[in-house]
């Protein structure tokens, strides 16, 4: 393999600056959570579920293992976790016989709608510092 050419002084200050937004994001989202009793995990479940692939904000468990990127065994826990705290309920899946479908309460989507509605602008910033680093 051909040695690669080394980074420039603005190649790394733009991998700096998308680093440092995408950190400030995640802080702010974990505050937001928090504020609405979510860990990060619970809102960004919620927030999957709610925008399921399939656009009836029902999502099966192997959706919501490659979207958020965690084990089935995490995946599992963590619904079942949202589950006992009246965010989400399972049931069976009209579209897939014998697998699970995750679907929000109306507590669940309470708390999502506020927390997303919270993180409008910070949001935006980060969009805009994307559109900046292309």
């Amino acid at each position: 393999m051909p040695a690669s050419k080394p980074p420039t002084t603005e190649e790394f200050a733009r991998a700096a600056a998308l680093r440092e937004a995408l950190r400030q994001f995640q802080r702010s989202s974990d505050d937001v959570a928090s504020t609405h009793g979510l860990t990060s995990r619970t809102y960004q479940l919620l927030l999957m579920v709610k925008t399921a692939q399939n656009g009836k904000e029902r999502a099966g468990l192997a959706e919501l293992e490659e979207r958020l990127q965690l084990g089935k065994s995490t995946i599992t826990e963590l619904v079942l976790r949202s589950e006992k705290r009246g965010l989400v309920r399972r049931d069976l899946d009209r579209d897939r016989p014998g697998a699970i479908a995750v679907s929000l309460t109306a507590a669940g989507q309470r708390h999502v709608a506020q927390a997303v509605a919270d993180l409008g602008d910070e949001r935006r910033k980060l969009i805009s510092l994307l559109s900046k680093l292309r």
